[in-house]
């Protein structure tokens, strides 16, 4: 397992979007923007069961997502990893925890908040970059 450097940890505390990627039955590749999260060593992605993103993951577990700073977006982490567990004990509670980063608001109110899915991501390949600084 890849561990994401400390210096690319404050990505997942901000409104940073993950653009995920996973794998279609047929092998081409499925790109979504999501929230996203980060437990201290998994990546963690919250989602709807059934959608498109999650059969896809069930049938390959294979992803890879690229977040950039919403402040300098030249500056991100780059993960590809595997989808180690699907959680669904806890998922609408850390939806409500995206939320209020995301939104400001305690509570997600959104289409599909009844039933969630956290998928858990173990990284294997981790990959940052942070620019220098220009000065002007």
């Amino acid at each position: 397992m890849a561990v994401i450097p400390e210096e690319y940890r404050d990505l997942f505390e901000k409104r940073s979007f993950a653009f995920v990627a996973t794998l279609l039955p047929d092998g081409s590749p499925h790109v979504t923007p999501t929230w996203v999260d980060f437990d201290g060593e998994h990546v963690l992605v919250n989602t709807v069961p059934d959608t498109r993103k999650d059969r896809n993951v069930r049938g390959d577990p294979r992803v890879a997502l690229a977040v950039a700073d919403p402040e300098n977006p030249y500056r991100y982490v780059s993960v590809r990893g595997e989808v180690v567990e699907h959680r669904t004990d806890g998922a609408r509670e850390h939806l409500d925890d995206l939320a209020e980063r995301y939104t400001g608001r305690r509570e997600y109110d959104g289409p599909g908040a009844e039933e969630r899915v956290v998928l858990v991501i173990r990284p294997d390949n981790v990959v940052g970059q942070t620019p220098p600084s220009r000065s002007e």
